[in-house]
């Protein structure tokens, strides 16, 4: 009886997993504006940014716009992660997180629903642009990108950590605030940090000494890292340091969620 009864348990709580995912995918399907906003402003970043800065910057073995290509994937999927932390804040404005918690459902399993569905919404919004990549190198607007199936899957395989690490740290955030106000004053803080220490734009062994300990605390420096080795070929870490850094911060955001979940009020 106690077997079946640990094998039903389970069942339970992988449909309800199923389900929040399921309502997250709708939502992001009907907002088409989040889509193409989530498109265009990478590229702006690539062709305004990396076109007037490339101009003056150097690049050993590489095009600036190619070499910061990773770098604009992994801010991209650092806004869109960490920003789907604000719908919880609105969930429980409009009281739909009180009925989710009603479900036979634990606590854990409404966090990991909530955080493979604000995942499986920022990887498709990466492979949009690694398609678009793909075509805009293809036509010669990217130089020094060469891109093709099995390195578009090995990005995505690397998106797919930094994305479901990011969305946690969204929902730690958005569990904390009582409202989008808040929730944007502080992912602010956390996201423009981490952006702008991770490498994304330059290399950073040209970074002062005295921000190299902060560079190393930053997990979207590892997933940048392991976005060149799989798109440039080149990187400052081996790829194995790289995916163990992203394997465990993972592990350890989804942990403080799932304590967090439980402590948060409705």
């Amino acid at each position: 009886m106690g077997p079946a009864l640990d094998a039903l348990s389970l069942r339970h709580e992988v449909t309800g997993i199923g389900a929040i995912w399921y309502r997250e995918w709708k939502v992001f399907l009907r907002e088409k504006s989040r889509i193409v906003a989530s498109v265009v402003n990478p590229f702006l970043w690539l062709f305004v940014f990396g076109g007037g800065l490339g101009r003056s910057v150097s690049i050993p073995g590489t095009d600036y716009q190619a070499f910061i290509f990773p770098g604009i994937l992994g801010q991209a999927a650092l806004f869109s992660s960490v920003f789907f932390g604000v719908y919880i804040v609105w969930d429980r404005k409009i009281d739909f997180l009180k009925e989710v918690l009603v479900a036979p459902i634990t606590r854990t399993s409404v966090f990991l629903g909530k955080m493979i569905g604000g995942a499986t919404d920022s990887l498709v919004q990466s492979l949009i642009l690694l398609v678009l990549g793909a075509v805009l190198s293809r036509a010669g607007w990217i130089p020094g990108l060469h891109l093709n199936a099995e390195k578009i899957v090995g990005a995505l395989l690397v998106l797919s950590l930094t994305t479901a690490s990011l969305v946690s740290v969204g929902l730690i955030i958005g569990s904390w605030m009582d409202s989008p106000e808040g929730f944007q004053l502080v992912s602010s803080f956390v996201l423009f940090p981490t952006f702008f220490l991770s490498g994304a734009l330059f290399p950073i062994d040209r970074l002062p000494g005295w921000l190299h300990w902060f560079v190393l605390a930053d997990p979207l420096t590892y997933s940048v890292d392991a976005l060149r080795a799989v798109i440039l070929g080149a990187s400052h870490f081996p790829v194995a340091v790289d995916i163990g850094v992203l394997a465990g911060f993972l592990v350890a955001v989804v942990a403080i969620g799932s304590w967090a979940f439980k402590r948060m009020t409705v």
